[in-house]
């Protein structure tokens, strides 16, 4: 009997130290798009919305070494939902937060990986300025996303990339990559060799309408330089998880493409501001969701842009 009593226990206490090991539930749906990349897509709702720290692609790619997380999302909430999720598909080191580009979207979650000792923050050369001119711009438009302290909550990077930096997670390396001004001022793109995978970021929009920041012409030229890059697949900012690469190019440049002829006709005709933004593109805007939150805004930036070339 007395053996029984151990055996059970045994067993009662083997059980429970299984139970303190488990993995966390993963808090985001994600997809493996390639062998260890791992993307949540964001939902295509408006900036307005109540799930709008929620539209952005994020994910992490994993090494045997380190994982590089890619972007952050809308919110601390959805970065501690992304930190959850990696812990619950790998034991593996988070080494490195990569901020593709300064949109709210894509690094209001930077704070939940902080608590990682040993984790980089990386982006753009420009980043870390576009960050502080707009900090006090995501305190009062986003405070609802921002936790306790939302002075404490927007972090920068810590190390720039002002042309190309390759990163070693073990057994693959990523390549970064600074682009010139295009949808912002400080897009980067990240490219893992070893499955020949792009991470585009918002440098490609796809079902949901592009949104300028920057320059027309200059990310009209970004794209193609990009569609060199020798990749089988895409991770874009915004729609499916993955797309054939450079297919995946094609809407893009055609919305584009017409906005800046569109945009310059208008200003050869001598149209007013105000009438170029209802008129230009409009029937390429349709094909896009969103377009009544974003279009308007991208031909006003566009003609700005073009009025003095």
């Amino acid at each position: 009997m007395q053996f029984i009593y151990g055996l059970v226990f045994t067993l009662l206490a083997l059980v429970a130290g299984c139970s303190d090991n488990e993995r966390p539930q993963a808090a985001l749906s994600i997809e493996e798009v390639a062998d260890g990349i791992y993307v949540h897509v964001g939902k295509h709702e408006p900036v307005d919305s109540e799930a709008s720290d929620d539209v952005a692609n994020i994910g992490f790619i994993v090494g045997s070494d380190c994982v590089a997380v890619i972007d952050t999302g809308g919110s601390v909430e959805i970065g501690r939902d992304l930190e959850q999720t990696i812990r619950a598909t790998t034991d593996t080191p988070i080494c490195y937060v990569i901020d593709t580009h300064v949109h709210y979207d894509h690094i209001l979650g930077n704070q939940a990986f902080q608590k990682h000792d040993d984790v980089e923050f990386i982006g753009h050369a420009e980043l870390a300025d576009a960050i502080a001119g707009n900090r006090q711009f995501f305190i009062e438009q986003f405070p609802q996303y921002l936790g306790d302290k939302p002075q404490d909550a927007i972090i920068p990077p810590g190390r720039l990339v002002d042309e190309r930096l390759t990163l070693d997670l073990g057994g693959r390396q990523l390549e970064l990559r600074a682009w010139p001004s295009g949808h912002t001022s400080s897009d980067l793109t990240i490219y893992d060799k070893q499955t020949r995978t792009l991470w585009a970021a918002d440098l490609l929009f796809m079902e949901r309408i592009p949104a300028l920041d920057a320059s027309l012409k200059g990310w009209l030229a970004i794209m193609d330089e990009l569609e060199t890059i020798p990749a089988e697949r895409v991770v874009p900012g915004h729609g499916p998880a993955v797309a054939d690469w450079p297919q995946a190019l094609a809407d893009q440049r055609r919305y584009l493409t017409t906005l800046l002829e569109q945009t310059r006709a208008a200003i050869d005709d001598g149209l007013f501001l105000d009438t170029a933004m209802d008129n230009v593109a409009s029937e390429e805007a349709a094909k896009w969701q969103l377009a009544d939150q974003h279009h308007r805004r991208n031909v006003s930036r566009a003609y700005r842009e073009l009025e003095w070339e």
